[in-house]
């Protein structure tokens, strides 16, 4: 039985509900466990490296799988393969719970990564198909502020979950959830379909592979040296599955990635700089929470709350930007917002210490959090006004997957400037680490503030600007 037996509105607000509570599960679970990695690292006795694979496996099968996610519910039924993206989601975080090694922790975090990106896409899908056009945008954005709310409580809930009761409990929160979820969904949102395209299954292959041997070999560089074979054999073998991939999506007749989008020079110096501001902010969640505990001595829930400074200006600025963005252009705000963003991510770099009291990282982490929350939306909103109507929707998969890609590596990157510079052998050693590649974090921020110089200037924006 579906939504056929409840008025329209009531109707209608049940599928926004559910599938805002699925994407609030999918996105807390990308920043939930940032807070808890010190006590993961040290109950599963696990190195730093391999603690990074905990975020970075989640976040590379998500993204690569994303495309793919939203082309097998057009194939096969939407609301049939976001409950199977669920049913995924929900088993996967019952093995990280029950994981008893690093090992099996990234194996399930994998798996979730797989229920992500059937979960997200087909959401915003089903939402879509629910409400009619006049009344899309404001669904879009209740659906999109909820999921907001998880990326900014992720790690405090994090911390609250971890030091309160145990790290396993981030994961065992999914359970009920999603036992709850998927029944009402079967019971009350309609089926519903795309145009059956095809399944690019080689140019998923390629991508895969290629994102996994770049990272793995960013990842394993410090510790097996990086002129070994290995690191040398990881690193050829990521460029050139890149550039076979290139290839061919440019003959595919159903390319997983359209090669024509980056023929705009917004669409490519967007997709590019959000690879770049991605990795630094996914990077610094790594690195940041792991400063606060490991360098100063604060348990998790100490260092999810020393967070919020950078992560809940997103409510004021992301907004504002959203507001502004017609009168100022993407540019000014993307560029701008970077720009900022390197400058908290410099300033916090320098005052980095073990005995640094807490109030002298407020400032940073907002003026670092106020710009990339203005850079977020101007960004979006610049390369989905970049394309055609009908291409909106696979150029929105193709920028979510190389954003989320670009935090993948973000992490891996940082991580490893890290580990060259510094230890967890101590306070000290880990504040050695944590300065240069906060650094690295600021060094990511200009270039994707350059990339974004690339594109025109809006026209709406210069057309206010000449009415003036």
């Amino acid at each position: 039985m579906t939504n056929a037996n409840l008025a329209p509105t009531n109707a209608k607000a049940l599928v926004l509900a559910l599938t805002s509570i699925a994407s609030f599960m999918v996105a807390l679970d990308g920043q939930v466990v940032t807070t808890a990695l010190s006590t993961i690292r040290l109950d599963l006795t696990a190195s730093l490296e391999t603690i990074e694979w905990t975020v970075n496996g989640y976040i590379l099968s998500f993204a690569v799988l994303l495309l793919t996610g939203a082309a097998l519910g057009d194939r096969f039924g939407r609301r049939r393969m976001f409950v199977v993206g669920l049913a995924v989601f929900t088993a996967a975080s019952a093995a990280c719970a029950l994981a008893g090694s690093a090992a099996a922790l990234i194996a399930a975090r994998v798996a979730q990564g797989v229920g992500a990106a059937l979960i997200m896409p087909l959401a915003m899908a089903l939402l879509s198909t629910a409400y009619p056009r006049d009344e899309r945008g404001k669904a879009l954005g209740i659906f999109g502020g909820i999921t907001g709310v998880a990326l900014i409580a992720g790690p405090v809930v994090g911390g609250v979950v971890t030091e309160g009761v145990a790290w396993q409990w981030v994961f065992w929160i999914n359970i009920p959830l999603g036992l709850i979820v998927i029944p009402l969904v079967l019971r009350w949102i309609a089926e519903s379909r795309g145009p059956k395209a095809a399944l690019d299954v080689p140019g998923l292959v390629l991508a895969t592979g290629a994102a996994f041997a770049l990272i793995w070999g960013i990842m394993r560089g410090n510790g097996q040296g990086w002129a070994s074979i290995e690191i040398i054999a990881a690193l050829g073998a990521g460029a050139v599955l890149t550039l076979t991939f290139v290839a061919r999506e440019l003959q595919a007749r159903a390319p997983m990635v359209p090669m024509h989008f980056f023929g705009s020079a917004t669409f490519s110096s967007n997709t590019a700089s959000s690879f770049l501001f991605y990795g630094a902010m996914y990077g610094t969640l790594f690195i940041l929470p792991q400063f606060f505990q490991v360098a100063q001595g604060q348990g998790p829930f100490g260092a999810g709350l020393r967070l919020l400074p950078w992560t809940a200006t997103l409510f004021v600025f992301a907004p504002l930007a959203g507001a502004l963005v017609n009168r100022c252009g993407e540019r000014l705000l993307i560029v701008g917002g970077l720009l900022m963003q390197a400058a908290g991510m410099a300033w916090l770099g320098m005052i980095a210490a073990p005995g640094a009291p807490y109030a002298s990282f407020v400032m940073p982490l907002v003026v670092a959090g106020a710009g990339v929350s203005m850079a977020i939306p101007a960004a979006q909103n610049a390369v989905l006004g970049s394309v055609a109507i009908a291409e909106i929707g696979k150029a929105s998969g193709v920028f979510n997957t190389v954003r989320f890609l670009g935090g993948a590596f973000g992490v891996a990157l940082m991580g490893a400037v890290f580990q060259m510079l510094g230890g967890l052998e101590s306070p000290q050693a880990f504040a050695d680490g944590f300065a240069p590649a906060i650094g690295t974090a600021a060094a990511l921020s200009v270039l994707a503030a350059i990339a974004g110089m690339a594109q025109a200037p809006s026209r709406r924006a210069v057309a206010l600007k000449s009415a003036e």
